[in-house]
């Protein structure tokens, strides 16, 4: 659900007027009961009263009173009266400076909070709300932030752990029949050839796992940038298939490609071709035995759609969700005959989404589809 835009000036310029409506009401009360308490201390019972304090209460003499509240209060009225105003003018300016220090301090907890990684939310003031709204969203932020590189961090982690106990098996094999290849002086050729091949094998798996080394290494595709050229995607997507035929057929596959002739599409020809072939390269990997893997491309208006779909085991949904994470992989056994580090899918979503297209997967009733949407320009 799309959150709620908070208009951050709006609110600021609400507490501001707030603040300064509040604070001019209060001078301006203030200062019209000053004015008319002196105004009235000069006359009547006020001058009469005032007269009584200062003989009765502060012990002057009567005579001395009248002459000091003569002297003093009806000579310079208005003098005292615009003191007075300028008295409590101040208080109230230094009361609303302490207001809008106290704002800044709750600003400044709210940013060690931050630094401290404090848990719970930033509470301050019903006046700072936009602030508090604001200072959550940030530690919210940087919360969700630290997690996920936390947990990118532990699996990238995790797959070199896997990795390492992945090379030493085909490492162990090469060394084991070039041994017996040394040692063994009456050996036949066919044996010979036997043993040749499996080192070949295994030397071929190592290879690719060290190549997994180095794709990891080198995984950012943040700065890149896309070289457009015009293909043939129908031919690319012929070629491709070709290309698969061996690996097609050690699991005993066959693949059908069904596309319009010569549909053209403007792209950075390299890094959708790598597309493709991580997507096929992931349909041999999960199928099943004696399957039928479809390929298919559709053109509309203003998009190109395909479809890599096999059959195989169904992949759950909450395992669905989390494909195209970096690092992640479907094959929790951690089989060394098949699947990858963890960034074919992920290196997928990023080139696919370069190009301004989209990527989706389904699996349902042990077919497995990817479908990627190409915009036509």
């Amino acid at each position: 659900m799309k959150s709620k835009k908070i208009d951050y000036n709006r609110e600021y310029n609400e507490l501001r007027n707030k603040l300064f409506s509040k604070a001019a009401m209060l001078v301006f009360s203030c200062s019209v009961i000053i004015y008319l308490i002196f105004s009235l201390a000069l006359k009547g019972r006020f001058a009469n009263g005032l007269v009584w304090f200062l003989h009765s209460v502060l012990k002057i003499d009567y005579d001395v009173s009248l002459n000091l509240y003569q002297q003093i209060f009806r000579n310079n009225a208005g003098f005292i009266s615009f003191a007075g105003c300028i008295v409590i003018f101040g208080i109230l300016l230094r009361f609303y400076l302490t207001q809008f220090t106290k704002y800044f301090i709750e600003v400044n907890r709210g940013i060690d909070a931050l630094i401290r990684e404090d848990t719970g939310e930033v509470i301050l003031s019903p006046e700072l709300s936009a602030t508090e709204k604001k200072i959550n969203q940030i530690k919210h932020t940087l919360e969700k932030r630290k997690m996920d590189t936390l947990l990118a961090e532990q699996r990238k982690n995790d797959l070199i752990v896997y990795l390492a106990h992945d090379l030493k098996t085909p490492l162990t094999s090469v060394i084991g029949y070039l041994t017996l290849l040394r040692d063994e002086n009456q050996i036949s050729e066919e044996l010979r050839e036997k043993y040749l091949s499996i080192s070949l094998e295994k030397a071929e798996r190592l290879e690719d796992l060290i190549n997994e080394f180095f794709e990891i290494t080198r995984f950012n595709l943040s700065n890149i940038t896309l070289e457009y050229s015009k293909v043939n995607l129908t031919r690319m997507l012929e070629q491709l298939v070709y290309e698969f035929k061996t690996m097609f057929a050690q699991k005993n596959l066959k693949c059908t490609l069904n596309s319009a002739p010569d549909i053209m599409l403007k792209c950075d020809v390299d890094k959708i071709q790598r597309v493709f072939d991580n997507l096929l390269r992931n349909a041999v990997n999960y199928s099943y035995e004696d399957t039928t893997i479809e390929v298919s491309a559709e053109q509309d208006t203003n998009h190109i759609t395909l479809k890599f779909t096999n059959r195989g085991n169904t992949i759950p949904e909450e395992k669905l969700e989390r494909i195209f994470e970096q690092f992640y992989r479907l094959d929790t056994s951690r089989s060394s005959s098949s699947g990858g580090a963890g960034l074919g899918l992920a290196i997928t979503k990023e080139i696919v989404e370069l190009h301004q297209g989209t990527i989706l997967a389904y699996s349902d009733n042990e077919l497995t589809c990817f479908e990627v949407t190409l915009p036509l320009s």
